[in-house]
Protein backbone atom coordinates (compact mmCIF):
# COMPACT_ATOMS: atom_id res chain seq x y z
CA UNK A 1 0.00 0.00 0.00
CA UNK A 2 1.17 3.48 -1.04
CA UNK A 3 2.87 5.23 2.37
CA UNK A 4 1.91 8.86 1.73
CA UNK A 5 -1.42 8.67 -0.23
CA UNK A 6 -1.59 12.91 1.30
CA UNK A 7 1.18 13.81 -1.44
CA UNK A 8 -0.31 14.48 -4.95
CA UNK A 9 1.78 12.54 -8.02
CA UNK A 10 2.82 14.76 -10.99
CA UNK A 11 2.70 11.93 -13.31
CA UNK A 12 0.79 8.22 -12.97
CA UNK A 13 0.70 5.55 -15.47
CA UNK A 14 -2.09 3.03 -15.50
CA UNK A 15 -3.90 0.49 -17.61
CA UNK A 16 -0.94 -1.39 -18.69
CA UNK A 17 1.84 -3.75 -17.59
CA UNK A 18 4.30 -2.10 -15.75
CA UNK A 19 7.77 -4.47 -15.08
CA UNK A 20 9.21 -2.76 -11.68
CA UNK A 21 12.73 -5.48 -11.79
CA UNK A 22 13.31 -8.96 -11.75
CA UNK A 23 12.69 -9.05 -7.83
CA UNK A 24 9.72 -6.87 -7.95
CA UNK A 25 7.50 -7.96 -10.85
CA UNK A 26 4.83 -6.25 -12.27
CA UNK A 27 2.21 -3.70 -11.40
CA UNK A 28 -0.83 -2.06 -12.53
CA UNK A 29 -0.29 1.68 -12.15
CA UNK A 30 2.19 3.55 -11.03
CA UNK A 31 3.02 7.42 -9.27
CA UNK A 32 6.00 9.87 -10.44
CA UNK A 33 6.42 12.56 -8.24
CA UNK A 34 9.39 15.18 -9.79
CA UNK A 35 11.75 13.20 -11.13
CA UNK A 36 11.63 9.90 -9.04
CA UNK A 37 9.10 7.04 -8.84
CA UNK A 38 6.72 7.75 -5.85
CA UNK A 39 4.80 4.71 -5.62
CA UNK A 40 3.68 1.26 -7.50
CA UNK A 41 0.85 -0.93 -7.02
CA UNK A 42 -2.66 -1.49 -8.25
CA UNK A 43 -4.62 1.02 -9.65
CA UNK A 44 -7.20 2.37 -7.22
CA UNK A 45 -3.97 2.17 -4.42
CA UNK A 46 -2.29 4.54 -7.19
CA UNK A 47 -4.78 6.78 -7.85
CA UNK A 48 -5.12 7.83 -4.37
CA UNK A 49 -1.75 10.36 -5.20
CA UNK A 50 -4.03 11.82 -8.27
CA UNK A 51 -4.14 15.69 -7.49
CA UNK A 52 -6.05 18.34 -9.56
CA UNK A 53 -2.74 18.61 -11.76
CA UNK A 54 -1.75 15.14 -11.61
CA UNK A 55 -0.46 14.48 -15.40
CA UNK A 56 -2.47 10.82 -16.66
CA UNK A 57 -1.20 8.33 -18.74
CA UNK A 58 -3.05 5.68 -20.14
CA UNK A 59 -0.67 2.64 -21.42
CA UNK A 60 -3.50 1.24 -23.14
CA UNK A 61 -2.17 -2.13 -22.43
CA UNK A 62 1.44 -0.98 -23.18
CA UNK A 63 4.36 -2.83 -21.49
CA UNK A 64 6.32 -0.46 -19.35
CA UNK A 65 9.92 -1.46 -18.27
CA UNK A 66 12.69 1.00 -16.37
CA UNK A 67 14.19 2.99 -19.17
CA UNK A 68 17.35 0.13 -20.62
CA UNK A 69 20.53 1.32 -20.36
CA UNK A 70 22.92 0.27 -23.56
CA UNK A 71 25.88 -0.24 -20.97
CA UNK A 72 28.49 0.07 -23.58
CA UNK A 73 28.53 1.99 -26.94
CA UNK A 74 30.21 5.13 -28.37
CA UNK A 75 27.54 8.38 -28.39
CA UNK A 76 29.47 10.72 -29.76
CA UNK A 77 30.47 8.15 -33.04
CA UNK A 78 27.32 7.09 -34.11
CA UNK A 79 25.69 10.38 -33.55
CA UNK A 80 28.67 11.27 -36.29
CA UNK A 81 28.26 8.35 -38.42
CA UNK A 82 24.49 8.73 -39.23
CA UNK A 83 25.41 10.60 -42.16
CA UNK A 84 27.88 8.25 -43.20
CA UNK A 85 27.50 5.40 -45.77
CA UNK A 86 25.73 2.44 -44.18
CA UNK A 87 28.25 -0.54 -45.33
CA UNK A 88 26.77 -2.68 -43.55
CA UNK A 89 25.45 -6.36 -44.98
CA UNK A 90 22.09 -5.25 -44.98
CA UNK A 91 22.75 -2.40 -47.02
CA UNK A 92 25.91 -3.43 -49.02
CA UNK A 93 26.08 -7.38 -49.01
CA UNK A 94 27.98 -7.00 -52.05
CA UNK A 95 31.30 -5.43 -53.17
CA UNK A 96 29.76 -4.10 -56.39
CA UNK A 97 26.41 -2.79 -53.57
CA UNK A 98 29.35 -1.38 -51.45
CA UNK A 99 31.25 0.50 -54.22
CA UNK A 100 27.86 1.47 -56.16
CA UNK A 101 27.53 3.36 -53.01
CA UNK A 102 31.09 5.01 -52.68
CA UNK A 103 30.59 6.22 -56.15
CA UNK A 104 27.23 7.86 -55.70
CA UNK A 105 28.57 9.32 -52.28
CA UNK A 106 31.45 10.88 -54.41
CA UNK A 107 28.87 11.74 -56.73
CA UNK A 108 27.31 14.77 -54.49
CA UNK A 109 31.01 15.26 -52.73
CA UNK A 110 33.34 18.30 -53.24
CA UNK A 111 37.00 16.83 -54.53
CA UNK A 112 39.39 16.23 -51.85
CA UNK A 113 36.85 15.81 -49.13
CA UNK A 114 36.40 12.81 -46.97
CA UNK A 115 34.09 10.35 -47.81
CA UNK A 116 33.15 7.54 -44.88
CA UNK A 117 31.52 4.47 -44.86
CA UNK A 118 31.07 2.29 -42.12
CA UNK A 119 29.88 -1.49 -41.36
CA UNK A 120 31.19 -4.08 -43.49
CA UNK A 121 32.20 -7.40 -42.07
CA UNK A 122 34.46 -9.27 -44.72
CA UNK A 123 33.33 -12.86 -43.83
CA UNK A 124 29.64 -11.58 -45.04
CA UNK A 125 30.52 -9.67 -48.20
CA UNK A 126 30.48 -11.86 -51.35
CA UNK A 127 34.01 -11.91 -51.94
CA UNK A 128 34.76 -13.27 -48.42
CA UNK A 129 37.61 -11.05 -47.83
CA UNK A 130 38.45 -7.40 -47.45
CA UNK A 131 38.32 -4.78 -49.74
CA UNK A 132 41.33 -3.69 -51.36
CA UNK A 133 42.85 -0.19 -51.92
CA UNK A 134 43.03 -0.50 -55.59
CA UNK A 135 38.99 -0.99 -55.57
CA UNK A 136 38.29 1.79 -53.50
CA UNK A 137 40.28 3.84 -56.10
CA UNK A 138 38.38 2.44 -59.10
CA UNK A 139 35.02 4.19 -56.94
CA UNK A 140 36.72 7.23 -56.50
CA UNK A 141 40.34 8.36 -56.82
CA UNK A 142 39.72 12.32 -56.22
CA UNK A 143 37.96 11.75 -52.59
CA UNK A 144 40.46 10.14 -49.69
CA UNK A 145 37.91 7.26 -48.58
CA UNK A 146 37.57 5.50 -45.07
CA UNK A 147 35.95 2.33 -45.30
CA UNK A 148 35.41 0.63 -41.49
CA UNK A 149 34.86 -2.91 -40.63
CA UNK A 150 31.77 -3.26 -38.28
CA UNK A 151 33.96 -3.74 -34.81
CA UNK A 152 36.10 -0.03 -35.71
CA UNK A 153 39.41 -2.24 -35.51
CA UNK A 154 39.97 -2.56 -38.74
CA UNK A 155 39.61 -0.14 -41.68
CA UNK A 156 40.49 0.13 -45.74
CA UNK A 157 41.64 3.37 -46.97
CA UNK A 158 42.23 4.33 -50.60
CA UNK A 159 45.09 5.92 -51.92
CA UNK A 160 44.01 9.35 -51.69
CA UNK A 161 43.53 8.79 -48.24
CA UNK A 162 47.63 7.27 -47.65
CA UNK A 163 48.62 10.11 -49.54
CA UNK A 164 46.86 12.75 -47.86
CA UNK A 165 48.34 11.03 -44.55
CA UNK A 166 51.82 10.83 -45.90
CA UNK A 167 51.81 7.02 -45.11
CA UNK A 168 53.30 4.60 -47.79
CA UNK A 169 55.13 1.46 -47.91
CA UNK A 170 57.99 2.43 -45.98
CA UNK A 171 56.07 4.24 -42.77
CA UNK A 172 56.94 2.56 -39.65
CA UNK A 173 54.41 0.51 -38.39
CA UNK A 174 53.23 1.17 -34.41
CA UNK A 175 53.75 -0.89 -31.61
CA UNK A 176 50.47 -3.25 -31.42
CA UNK A 177 48.88 -2.20 -34.88
CA UNK A 178 49.14 -3.12 -38.71
CA UNK A 179 49.62 -2.28 -41.66
CA UNK A 180 48.80 -5.00 -44.14
CA UNK A 181 51.11 -5.43 -47.56
CA UNK A 182 51.46 -7.92 -50.26
CA UNK A 183 54.08 -8.56 -52.49
CA UNK A 184 55.83 -5.33 -50.91
CA UNK A 185 52.67 -3.08 -51.63
CA UNK A 186 49.90 -1.70 -49.35
CA UNK A 187 46.67 -3.60 -49.40
CA UNK A 188 44.61 -0.69 -47.66
CA UNK A 189 43.91 -2.85 -44.62
CA UNK A 190 45.11 -0.80 -41.48
CA UNK A 191 44.01 -2.25 -38.22
CA UNK A 192 44.15 -1.50 -33.95
CA UNK A 193 47.18 1.56 -33.01
CA UNK A 194 48.23 1.64 -36.64
CA UNK A 195 44.81 3.61 -38.02
CA UNK A 196 45.54 6.73 -36.12
CA UNK A 197 48.46 7.11 -38.63
CA UNK A 198 45.57 7.64 -41.17
CA UNK A 199 42.65 9.04 -39.12
CA UNK A 200 45.41 12.25 -38.56
CA UNK A 201 44.35 13.51 -41.77
CA UNK A 202 40.83 13.63 -40.91
CA UNK A 203 39.76 17.04 -39.40
CA UNK A 204 38.41 16.58 -35.77
CA UNK A 205 34.89 17.55 -35.17
CA UNK A 206 33.93 20.89 -34.20
CA UNK A 207 32.49 21.22 -30.60
CA UNK A 208 29.10 21.88 -32.34
CA UNK A 209 29.08 19.10 -35.03
CA UNK A 210 30.18 16.90 -31.32
CA UNK A 211 26.84 18.45 -29.67
CA UNK A 212 24.75 18.03 -32.54
CA UNK A 213 25.88 14.16 -32.83
CA UNK A 214 25.45 13.95 -29.07
CA UNK A 215 21.59 15.14 -29.53
CA UNK A 216 20.97 12.74 -32.86
CA UNK A 217 22.34 9.79 -31.45
CA UNK A 218 20.57 10.47 -28.29
CA UNK A 219 17.36 11.49 -29.79
CA UNK A 220 17.71 7.86 -31.23
CA UNK A 221 18.22 6.15 -28.15
CA UNK A 222 15.23 7.77 -27.21
CA UNK A 223 13.00 6.05 -29.51
CA UNK A 224 14.39 2.55 -28.56
CA UNK A 225 13.33 3.43 -25.08
CA UNK A 226 17.29 3.79 -23.95
CA UNK A 227 17.43 6.39 -21.42
CA UNK A 228 21.10 5.97 -19.90
CA UNK A 229 24.54 5.06 -21.72
CA UNK A 230 28.06 4.28 -21.38
CA UNK A 231 30.33 6.12 -23.91
CA UNK A 232 33.58 3.68 -24.02
CA UNK A 233 36.30 5.89 -25.39
CA UNK A 234 35.39 9.53 -24.52
CA UNK A 235 38.48 11.44 -26.22
CA UNK A 236 39.19 9.10 -29.02
CA UNK A 237 37.36 11.19 -31.59
CA UNK A 238 38.12 14.66 -30.25
CA UNK A 239 40.40 14.62 -27.33
CA UNK A 240 39.34 16.40 -24.14
CA UNK A 241 37.18 18.95 -26.01
CA UNK A 242 34.51 15.72 -26.08
CA UNK A 243 34.45 16.26 -21.97
CA UNK A 244 33.40 20.65 -23.17
CA UNK A 245 30.61 18.81 -25.33
CA UNK A 246 29.02 17.08 -23.58
CA UNK A 247 28.42 19.18 -20.26
CA UNK A 248 27.68 22.33 -23.43
CA UNK A 249 24.95 19.57 -24.34
CA UNK A 250 24.09 19.29 -20.85
CA UNK A 251 23.88 22.79 -20.21
CA UNK A 252 21.85 23.81 -23.32
CA UNK A 253 19.29 20.78 -22.58
CA UNK A 254 20.23 19.08 -25.98
CA UNK A 255 21.90 15.74 -23.66
CA UNK A 256 18.64 13.51 -24.60
CA UNK A 257 20.16 10.47 -22.41
CA UNK A 258 21.79 10.19 -19.16
CA UNK A 259 25.87 9.38 -20.10
CA UNK A 260 28.19 8.05 -17.85
CA UNK A 261 31.96 8.99 -19.31
CA UNK A 262 34.59 6.35 -19.50
CA UNK A 263 38.07 8.49 -20.16
CA UNK A 264 40.44 7.42 -23.05
CA UNK A 265 43.34 6.04 -21.38
CA UNK A 266 45.28 4.73 -24.17
CA UNK A 267 49.14 6.00 -24.33
CA UNK A 268 50.05 8.95 -26.61
CA UNK A 269 45.88 9.48 -26.85
CA UNK A 270 45.06 9.64 -23.17
CA UNK A 271 42.63 12.45 -21.25
CA UNK A 272 42.87 10.72 -17.96
CA UNK A 273 45.69 13.21 -17.10
CA UNK A 274 43.66 16.20 -18.46
CA UNK A 275 40.58 14.83 -16.36
CA UNK A 276 42.52 14.01 -13.13
CA UNK A 277 44.00 17.65 -13.19
CA UNK A 278 40.63 19.37 -13.24
CA UNK A 279 38.90 17.02 -10.15
CA UNK A 280 37.27 14.79 -12.96
CA UNK A 281 37.62 11.10 -11.44
CA UNK A 282 35.25 8.14 -11.10
CA UNK A 283 31.93 9.05 -9.64
CA UNK A 284 31.91 12.82 -10.40
CA UNK A 285 28.72 14.80 -11.89
CA UNK A 286 25.44 14.34 -11.82
CA UNK A 287 22.62 12.12 -12.62
CA UNK A 288 22.85 13.83 -16.54
CA UNK A 289 26.49 13.47 -16.98
CA UNK A 290 29.00 11.41 -14.61
CA UNK A 291 32.38 10.53 -14.82
CA UNK A 292 32.96 6.95 -14.98
CA UNK A 293 36.03 5.04 -15.93
CA UNK A 294 38.94 4.88 -17.56
CA UNK A 295 39.34 2.49 -20.88
CA UNK A 296 42.65 1.16 -22.52
CA UNK A 297 42.27 -1.02 -25.57
CA UNK A 298 44.37 -4.49 -25.29
CA UNK A 299 43.64 -5.89 -28.24
CA UNK A 300 41.42 -5.92 -31.32
CA UNK A 301 38.47 -7.92 -32.95
CA UNK A 302 37.62 -11.77 -32.76
CA UNK A 303 35.90 -11.20 -36.86
CA UNK A 304 38.70 -9.04 -37.67
CA UNK A 305 41.91 -11.43 -36.49
CA UNK A 306 43.09 -9.22 -34.35
CA UNK A 307 41.31 -10.16 -30.83
CA UNK A 308 44.32 -11.71 -29.14
CA UNK A 309 43.78 -15.20 -28.54
CA UNK A 310 45.96 -17.67 -26.68
CA UNK A 311 46.01 -20.05 -29.83
CA UNK A 312 46.41 -19.70 -33.29
CA UNK A 313 42.84 -18.40 -35.94
CA UNK A 314 41.52 -21.48 -37.98
CA UNK A 315 43.97 -21.57 -40.72
CA UNK A 316 46.48 -19.13 -39.93
CA UNK A 317 48.60 -20.94 -37.38
CA UNK A 318 50.87 -17.77 -37.24
CA UNK A 319 47.98 -14.97 -35.99
CA UNK A 320 47.06 -14.97 -32.38
CA UNK A 321 45.74 -11.77 -32.37
CA UNK A 322 47.06 -8.12 -31.31
CA UNK A 323 48.78 -7.31 -28.15
CA UNK A 324 48.40 -3.65 -28.05
CA UNK A 325 50.48 -3.19 -24.97
CA UNK A 326 53.42 -4.77 -22.65
CA UNK A 327 52.33 -6.23 -19.61
CA UNK A 328 54.78 -3.97 -17.62
CA UNK A 329 53.20 -0.29 -19.41
CA UNK A 330 49.78 -1.66 -18.82
CA UNK A 331 49.92 -2.85 -15.31
CA UNK A 332 52.02 0.45 -14.48
CA UNK A 333 49.27 2.71 -16.14
CA UNK A 334 46.37 0.34 -14.13
CA UNK A 335 48.19 0.76 -11.09
CA UNK A 336 48.36 5.05 -11.42
CA UNK A 337 45.26 5.67 -11.66
CA UNK A 338 43.95 2.88 -9.69
CA UNK A 339 45.45 4.64 -6.84
CA UNK A 340 44.11 8.15 -7.92
CA UNK A 341 40.17 6.41 -7.64
CA UNK A 342 39.58 5.26 -11.10
CA UNK A 343 36.96 2.48 -11.83
CA UNK A 344 38.48 1.02 -15.31
CA UNK A 345 36.67 -0.32 -18.09
CA UNK A 346 39.00 -2.02 -20.84
CA UNK A 347 38.76 -3.59 -24.11
CA UNK A 348 39.62 -6.90 -23.83
CA UNK A 349 38.08 -9.93 -26.43
CA UNK A 350 40.25 -12.39 -27.11
CA UNK A 351 41.53 -14.84 -23.34
CA UNK A 352 45.00 -13.73 -23.72
CA UNK A 353 44.24 -9.71 -23.64
CA UNK A 354 41.48 -10.82 -20.57
CA UNK A 355 44.31 -12.87 -18.85
CA UNK A 356 46.67 -9.63 -19.45
CA UNK A 357 43.92 -7.27 -17.82
CA UNK A 358 43.00 -9.49 -14.76
CA UNK A 359 46.69 -9.89 -14.12
CA UNK A 360 46.84 -6.23 -13.66
CA UNK A 361 43.66 -5.45 -12.11
CA UNK A 362 44.82 -8.22 -9.27
CA UNK A 363 47.80 -6.58 -8.67
CA UNK A 364 46.06 -3.14 -8.41
CA UNK A 365 43.95 -4.13 -6.23
CA UNK A 366 47.10 -5.77 -3.84
CA UNK A 367 48.38 -2.70 -3.48
CA UNK A 368 45.29 -1.12 -2.79
CA UNK A 369 42.49 -3.04 -1.97
CA UNK A 370 38.68 -1.85 -2.76
CA UNK A 371 36.49 -4.76 -2.54
CA UNK A 372 34.06 -2.61 -4.59
CA UNK A 373 35.69 -0.72 -7.08
CA UNK A 374 34.36 -2.65 -9.66
CA UNK A 375 36.48 -2.71 -12.57
CA UNK A 376 35.41 -3.83 -15.86
CA UNK A 377 36.43 -6.11 -18.55
CA UNK A 378 34.47 -4.70 -21.42
CA UNK A 379 33.57 -7.24 -24.23
CA UNK A 380 35.17 -10.76 -22.41
CA UNK A 381 33.96 -12.41 -25.35
CA UNK A 382 36.46 -15.84 -24.81
CA UNK A 383 37.22 -16.09 -21.08
CA UNK A 384 37.87 -18.96 -19.50
CA UNK A 385 36.48 -21.17 -16.40
CA UNK A 386 39.61 -20.32 -14.39
CA UNK A 387 39.53 -16.49 -15.40
CA UNK A 388 36.23 -16.21 -13.95
CA UNK A 389 37.36 -17.86 -10.87
CA UNK A 390 39.88 -15.27 -10.97
CA UNK A 391 37.61 -12.41 -11.59
CA UNK A 392 35.02 -13.65 -8.61
CA UNK A 393 37.67 -13.86 -6.18
CA UNK A 394 39.51 -9.77 -7.35
CA UNK A 395 35.60 -8.27 -7.75
CA UNK A 396 35.87 -8.30 -11.69
CA UNK A 397 32.69 -7.93 -13.62
CA UNK A 398 32.70 -8.66 -17.12
CA UNK A 399 30.56 -5.99 -19.43
CA UNK A 400 29.51 -7.94 -22.79
CA UNK A 401 27.80 -6.95 -26.13
CA UNK A 402 25.19 -9.97 -26.29
CA UNK A 403 23.86 -8.39 -29.46
CA UNK A 404 27.64 -9.53 -30.71
CA UNK A 405 26.00 -12.89 -31.08
CA UNK A 406 23.37 -11.85 -32.80
CA UNK A 407 25.73 -10.03 -35.43
CA UNK A 408 28.74 -11.74 -35.52
CA UNK A 409 28.34 -15.21 -34.60
CA UNK A 410 28.62 -16.93 -38.03
CA UNK A 411 31.72 -15.03 -37.60
CA UNK A 412 33.71 -16.10 -34.92
CA UNK A 413 33.07 -19.42 -36.36
CA UNK A 414 35.21 -18.95 -39.36
CA UNK A 415 37.56 -17.40 -37.77
CA UNK A 416 38.20 -19.82 -34.35
CA UNK A 417 35.78 -23.11 -35.12
CA UNK A 418 33.16 -23.92 -33.37
CA UNK A 419 34.73 -25.41 -29.81
CA UNK A 420 35.70 -22.13 -29.31
CA UNK A 421 33.19 -19.66 -30.93
CA UNK A 422 29.79 -21.53 -29.60
CA UNK A 423 30.60 -21.09 -26.26
CA UNK A 424 32.01 -17.11 -26.32
CA UNK A 425 29.63 -14.38 -24.70
CA UNK A 426 28.58 -16.97 -21.77
CA UNK A 427 25.70 -14.72 -20.19
CA UNK A 428 23.93 -17.46 -18.30
CA UNK A 429 27.57 -18.61 -16.97
CA UNK A 430 28.20 -15.24 -15.82
CA UNK A 431 24.96 -14.58 -14.59
CA UNK A 432 25.13 -17.86 -12.38
CA UNK A 433 28.88 -16.91 -11.25
CA UNK A 434 27.11 -13.52 -9.46
CA UNK A 435 28.83 -11.27 -11.75
CA UNK A 436 25.62 -9.31 -12.58
CA UNK A 437 26.95 -8.84 -16.42
CA UNK A 438 25.08 -5.72 -18.22
CA UNK A 439 24.86 -5.32 -21.98
CA UNK A 440 25.11 -3.11 -24.80
CA UNK A 441 25.42 -2.74 -28.23
CA UNK A 442 28.49 -1.19 -28.93
CA UNK A 443 26.83 1.44 -31.36
CA UNK A 444 28.51 2.08 -34.09
CA UNK A 445 29.51 -0.87 -33.90
CA UNK A 446 26.31 -3.35 -33.73
CA UNK A 447 22.62 -0.86 -34.47
CA UNK A 448 21.68 0.30 -31.09
CA UNK A 449 18.50 -1.33 -31.48
CA UNK A 450 17.50 -3.40 -28.68
CA UNK A 451 15.56 -6.31 -30.19
CA UNK A 452 18.08 -8.21 -31.61
CA UNK A 453 20.07 -7.87 -28.14
CA UNK A 454 16.81 -9.06 -26.01
CA UNK A 455 16.33 -12.38 -28.79
CA UNK A 456 19.82 -13.34 -28.60
CA UNK A 457 19.53 -13.55 -25.19
CA UNK A 458 16.69 -15.50 -24.92
CA UNK A 459 17.40 -17.49 -27.76
CA UNK A 460 21.60 -17.30 -28.54
CA UNK A 461 21.06 -17.69 -32.44
CA UNK A 462 22.73 -15.69 -34.83
CA UNK A 463 20.99 -13.62 -37.59
CA UNK A 464 21.20 -16.51 -39.68
CA UNK A 465 19.66 -18.70 -37.42
CA UNK A 466 23.18 -21.04 -36.09
CA UNK A 467 22.70 -21.33 -32.45
CA UNK A 468 25.67 -20.83 -30.42
CA UNK A 469 25.23 -22.72 -26.81
CA UNK A 470 21.89 -22.83 -26.01
CA UNK A 471 23.27 -23.18 -22.23
CA UNK A 472 23.92 -19.75 -22.29
CA UNK A 473 20.52 -18.96 -22.82
CA UNK A 474 18.29 -16.60 -20.54
CA UNK A 475 15.16 -16.01 -20.05
CA UNK A 476 13.31 -12.95 -20.45
CA UNK A 477 12.84 -11.57 -16.62
CA UNK A 478 16.36 -12.02 -16.47
CA UNK A 479 17.73 -10.09 -20.33
CA UNK A 480 15.26 -7.14 -19.10
CA UNK A 481 17.42 -7.34 -15.54
CA UNK A 482 20.79 -7.29 -17.59
CA UNK A 483 19.44 -4.24 -19.84
CA UNK A 484 18.20 -2.18 -16.81
CA UNK A 485 19.55 -3.04 -13.20
CA UNK A 486 22.32 -4.56 -13.67
CA UNK A 487 23.40 -2.00 -16.69
CA UNK A 488 23.08 0.37 -13.20
CA UNK A 489 25.01 -1.88 -11.41
CA UNK A 490 28.37 -1.97 -14.07
CA UNK A 491 28.18 2.08 -13.43
CA UNK A 492 27.95 1.61 -9.37
CA UNK A 493 24.82 3.35 -9.84
CA UNK A 494 22.07 0.49 -9.12
CA UNK A 495 20.57 2.93 -6.11
CA UNK A 496 19.94 5.10 -8.48
CA UNK A 497 18.03 3.86 -11.48
CA UNK A 498 17.55 0.58 -12.84
CA UNK A 499 14.83 -0.16 -11.19
CA UNK A 500 10.89 1.58 -10.55
CA UNK A 501 11.06 1.24 -7.31
CA UNK A 502 10.37 4.72 -4.81
CA UNK A 503 13.01 7.16 -4.85
CA UNK A 504 15.14 5.56 -7.74
CA UNK A 505 15.16 7.66 -11.41
CA UNK A 506 11.52 7.75 -12.37
CA UNK A 507 13.13 6.60 -16.34
CA UNK A 508 10.59 4.26 -18.14
CA UNK A 509 10.13 2.60 -21.61
CA UNK A 510 6.99 1.84 -22.91
CA UNK A 511 6.62 -0.69 -25.86
CA UNK A 512 3.63 -2.12 -27.83
CA UNK A 513 3.94 -5.76 -26.91
CA UNK A 514 4.05 -7.77 -23.55
CA UNK A 515 7.99 -8.89 -23.67
CA UNK A 516 7.09 -11.76 -20.59
CA UNK A 517 4.32 -13.32 -22.75
CA UNK A 518 5.83 -12.76 -26.41
CA UNK A 519 7.97 -15.31 -28.54
CA UNK A 520 11.24 -13.83 -28.80
CA UNK A 521 10.62 -13.60 -33.07
CA UNK A 522 7.79 -11.27 -31.98
CA UNK A 523 9.95 -9.45 -29.26
CA UNK A 524 12.82 -8.96 -32.76
CA UNK A 525 10.32 -8.38 -35.48
CA UNK A 526 6.98 -6.83 -34.19
CA UNK A 527 7.69 -4.58 -31.10
CA UNK A 528 8.07 -0.91 -30.86
CA UNK A 529 9.24 1.79 -28.24
CA UNK A 530 5.76 3.81 -28.15
CA UNK A 531 6.78 5.82 -25.50
CA UNK A 532 9.91 7.40 -23.32
CA UNK A 533 10.02 8.97 -19.74
CA UNK A 534 13.23 10.54 -18.34
CA UNK A 535 13.27 11.71 -14.85
CA UNK A 536 9.00 12.10 -15.25
CA UNK A 537 9.19 13.83 -18.37
CA UNK A 538 8.12 12.61 -21.53
CA UNK A 539 11.49 12.62 -24.14
CA UNK A 540 9.60 10.35 -26.96
CA UNK A 541 6.23 9.66 -27.95
CA UNK A 542 5.48 7.35 -31.10
CA UNK A 543 2.91 9.18 -33.77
Amino acid sequence: MPARPELHADTILFNGTIWCGYQEGTVEALAIWQDKVLATGNQSEIMAFKGADTRLIDLEGGFATPGLNDAHLHLISLGLTLDWIDATPHAAPTLDSLLDAIRSKAAETAPGAWIMARGYDQTKLDIGRHPLKEELDAATPDHPVMLVRACGHVAIFNSAAFRLAGVDENTPVPEGGLIEKKDGKLTGMVAENAQGLVRAAIPDPTTGQMIDAIEAAGNLLLSYGITSVMDAAVGQVAGFDEIRAYNLARLHKRLPVRSWLVLLGDPGKSIVEQCYETGLVSGVGDDMVTIGAVKIFLDGSAGGRTAWMSKPYLGDDDNTGVQILPDAELEALVLDWHAKGYQFACHAIGDGAIEQLITAYEKALAAHPDADRRHRIEHCGFSTPQQHERMREAGIYPCPQQVFIYDFGDAYISVLGEERALSSYPLKTWKDLGFKPATGSDSPVCHPNPYPNIYSMLTRETGKGTVMDANECVSIEEALQVYTEYGAFSQKLENVKGRLVPGQLADIAVFSRNMLTAKPEEILNDTQCMLTIRGGEVVFERR
